[in-house]
């Protein structure tokens, strides 16, 4: 057999021509950059933007701050700054922003930072030359002594993009490693959280030195080049000291001096003529043979492309068969993109078929009446197993995670912020010491999200989300076998019980020990440092499952204890928010587990009442901090109104839920699904009162929708939205159902549609597993493996300011984009089971 067929020589011999005619072409002209009505430097296929993001206060890092670059709508550069560290981490310091002031006139971009603590101000300022940018800092003062030799301007790669790429460094060349593997230099290391030193530590040395650094020379792509005006550039790779780390480009700031201290050129490649390949965004999932279906086209805001969407049909021969369909649209802009819209709801025959404008072509999707059938099972079967902790969890060949953390929990200190939003108050509010042992701990319970840690306002969602799921829907589907006696899990193995039920009472066992252990709802169980805290992989290694012993020495083992400190801390302060999240959840998990566990279940319900009674005896408990503590206090009182109710039917909780109605009325959004859930044991008085608040939602839902082409609200905040997807559609739901004259069943498919594909900046599902093509590199415990969970959902399209969707899928290490949550995943849960209730699809 030859080696090639002569229609393959054929195609190889045009395409050797084409690439010799464009090689003895002369370049294009490069663009000028313009500095853009939306505050960023543009020029065709390379946008410049320069702190039109900052950062924010959870991580001094999120990697979307700074000079950064977008070169043909890849954004490949971030964080230049002034940073105190080669290769800067999530916890290291960062300039404060300050202020930012635009010179239309010059194009010139000043902004101000500070690092205050060490009384450090300065200025960066950015001004377009042609097709390159200078960067300039300016001092106002000279460098502080304490930061000499630290303060230097950075400017970081994202490393997926430079991968199987080369750079050059003056007149020496190197390959970007695919794996870290620089040279490394001893130092101290410090504990973010607790200030004190820990020994021995590394940081990398320079893979190379220039005065002019270009990176990816072969690849236009991808190519930039950088330009010191004095001084050398030092190449340095940040995976060596955490596996999120990217290529930093470097330049130590000077001494004793003032002024503009440091100028840059950047000069990315442009693209004379570039346009955005077009994306048709839908389901990957597909739709119901009755329900909506919309492809809406997004395209470069430049392209003035006016193409029709065309519809196939797959046959089983292979042949794509047209279909008709209803004409394409124009349907305006959102963000910097244009786009068009094709109906083709009329399309009902069930079968697989693709879509196409201008030659772009989906992957095949489902036109089916069973489509929800299996959309929800990964999430059951597979990710919520792999994030049960205190067990062994297996899959077959695999082994997921040891027993995991068996030496929970070490008391927390006192007047201690840590690391994560947790935090411990002036007080242990129970009867255990700073650092001492709380037994009965290590039960139940999930990690949270991309770590760890158990976060007790988390399982609160979860549990109320898997009641709701098991009330509505009772699915019995049994794929799991779960023994918390012996603390194993084995995926894909079943045991004769439904799994969601399994679920429902691991998560209950966790918040019954909360308060057998300490008498009280506790912030939380976390990690006692940042060493341990950003562990990858098995949660059983994680700690050595030995109940810590001071007197022991490191390494010491005695009788079940030993030396190593590596015992995870419970947060104890105690917060009525949170007691009375759980007295909800308790007592929703409580009529689950009736019949199923009934020694749990009445332990749950008596938990609920007595804790109410508590609580309604004193006055509460306000300690606050960061999203750990329980949501508003009286959002959290009205919701354990409505559970206890539901769960006693003591007409003193119904009168509780009339006498909080006034303050949850100007809040109803954050309330609904507990208002719906109370309507049908409240008088019809009540549900008249009500109605005035939906017909509010409804016509606020409607305002957020209508501002994009997608049909649900996308929020812009510095965690992606589909968290408020998700609640969207499950709100919808519950309205509708409640009151379906005032609210249709439409935003149920929409947000399912929104989260399968048919969204911003891409046509992925963001839920791993589900659809054709879904997230398959996401921000989960096994990240560092450019992998995913299956069920997974990740938050989806992230706005880099002022008007980049961004969701990358070759880099799970942005949790803003890509970080599993475990509410997250009980609300596809629900949702999907709404949506097959709701039947065909059909808005109603």
């Amino acid at each position: 057999m030859p080696l090639f067929s002569s229609t393959a020589r054929a195609a190889l011999a045009l395409a050797l021509a084409a690439a010799a005619s464009l090689a003895s072409a002369a370049p294009p002209a490069p663009a000028s950059l313009t500095l853009n009505d939306q505050g960023y430097y543009e020029a065709p296929g390379v946008d410049w933007l320069s702190f039109n993001n900052a950062n924010e206060g959870l991580f001094a890092d999120a990697k979307m701050s700074g000079i950064e670059l977008i070169q043909q709508d890849v954004r490949t550069v971030t964080n230049g700054d002034v940073r105190l560290a080669a290769t800067p981490g999530q916890w290291d310091p960062a300039g404060q922003f300050v202020s930012r002031t635009i010179d239309k006139a010059s194009g010139a971009v000043t902004t101000t930072l500070a690092y205050p603590d060490s009384g450090f101000r300065y200025m960066t300022r950015t001004v377009p030359q042609g097709d390159t940018l200078r960067v300039e800092v300016v001092l106002p003062e000279a460098l502080p002594a304490a930061l000499v030799g630290k303060a230097g301007f950075n400017l970081e790669f994202l490393p997926a993009a430079y991968f199987h790429h080369s750079y050059a460094a003056d007149d020496r060349t190197g390959i970007f490693p695919l794996y870290p593997a620089s040279a490394m230099t001893a130092t101290a290391t410090r504990n973010a959280a607790s200030g004190r030193s820990e020994g021995p530590g590394a940081e990398p040395l320079p893979i190379a030195h220039g005065h002019r650094f270009v990176m990816a020379p072969e690849d236009p792509t991808h190519r930039v080049t950088v330009t010191a005006e004095a001084g050398e550039i030092a190449l340095y790779d940040g995976r060596n000291q955490a596996q999120n780390g990217w290529f930093v480009l470097r330049a130590p700031l000077p001494a004793g001096r003032s002024g503009t201290v440091l100028r840059w050129t950047l000069a990315a490649q442009t693209a004379p003529g570039w346009r955005r390949r077009p994306s048709i965004a839908h389901s990957q999932l597909g739709y119901l043979p009755g329900g909506q279906k919309i492809a809406t086209v997004e395209l470069d805001r430049h392209d003035p492309g006016a193409g029709a969407v065309k519809l196939f049909r797959v046959e089983a021969d292979g042949r794509f068969t047209p279909v008709p369909i209803g004409p394409t649209q124009d349907a305006g802009r959102y963000l910097r993109y244009r786009y068009r819209r094709a109906d083709f709801s009329a399309v009902r025959t069930p079968g697989s078929y693709v879509l196409d404008y201008d030659g772009v072509r989906t992957a095949p999707f489902r036109i089916a009446a069973d489509l929800y059938a299996d959309a929800w099972t990964p999430t059951l079967d597979v990710y919520f197993p792999i994030a049960m902790d205190h067990m062994r969890v297996n899959e077959a060949y695999r082994v997921w995670h040891g027993d995991s953390h068996r030496d929970d929990a070490r008391q927390a200190p006192v007047n201690h912020e840590h690391i994560d939003l947790y935090a411990q108050g002036p007080s242990t509010d129970d009867k255990y010491k700073p650092g001492e042992h709380i037994p009965g701990l290590n039960v139940g319970g999930w990690f949270d999200a991309g770590d760890f840690d158990i976060r007790t306002e988390t399982h609160h969602a979860v549990l109320l989300s898997m009641v709701r799921t098991w009330e509505r829907a009772r699915p019995m589907r049994d794929t799991t076998s779960v023994d918390e006696r012996l603390r194993r899990v084995e995926i894909h193995v079943p045991d004769g019980q439904p799994d969601l039920l399994e679920q429902i009472r691991h998560g209950t066992l966790q918040l019954v020990a909360q308060f057998d252990a300490v008498g009280h709802a506790i912030n939380g169980i976390m990690e006692p440092d940042v060493g341990e805290y950003t562990h990858l992989g098995d949660a059983g290694s994680k700690t050595d499952g030995l109940i810590y012993d001071p007197a022991l020495a490191p390494g010491e083992e005695r009788d079940g204890h030993s030396g190593w400190p590596d015992d995870r801390w419970a947060f104890t302060t105690k917060s009525s928010a949170l007691n009375y999240g759980s007295i909800a959840t308790l007592a929703a998990a409580s009529r689950a587990l009736a019949g199923f566990d009934d020694q749990l279940a009445a332990r749950a319900r008596a938990l609920a009442i007595s804790t109410w009674a508590e609580e309604q005896s004193h006055a509460p408990d306000l300690f606050h901090h960061g999203n750990t503590t329980g949501g508003p206090l009286i959002d959290e009182q009205f919701g354990a109104a409505v559970e206890l109710l539901r769960t006693t039917g003591d007409r003193r909780y119904a009168d509780q839920v009339t006498a909080l109605w006034p303050q949850i009325a100007p809040v109803f959004f954050r309330n609904v699904q507990a208002v719906a859930a109370a309507l049908p044991l409240m008088p019809p008085a009540f549900r008249a009162t009500v109605a005035p608040s939906v017909r509010a939602w409804k016509a606020a839902t409607d305002r957020m929708i209508a501002t994009n082409p997608f049909g649900v609200p996308i929020t812009t905040g510095g965690w992606a939205g589909n968290g408020a997807v998700l609640g969207y559609g499950l709100d919808s739901y519950a309205l509708h159902k409640a009151y379906p004259e005032l609210v249709d069943s439409g935003g149920v498919a929409r947000a399912i549609a929104y989260l399968t594909g048919h969204h911003p900046g891409s046509d992925i599902s963001f839920v791993s597993a589900v659809g054709t093509r879904s997230k398959e590199v996401a921000y989960g415990n096994n990240r560092a493996d450019f992998t995913f969970l299956a069920g997974g959902v990740v938050p989806g399209e992230l706005l880099v300011k002022p008007d980049f969707p961004e969701n990358k899928e070759d880099w799970p290490f942005f949790w803003g984009e890509n970080e599993y949550v475990i509410s997250e995943g009980a609300h596809w849960l629900e949702l999907v089971h709404d949506a097959i209730d709701l039947g065909d699809g059909t808005t109603r």
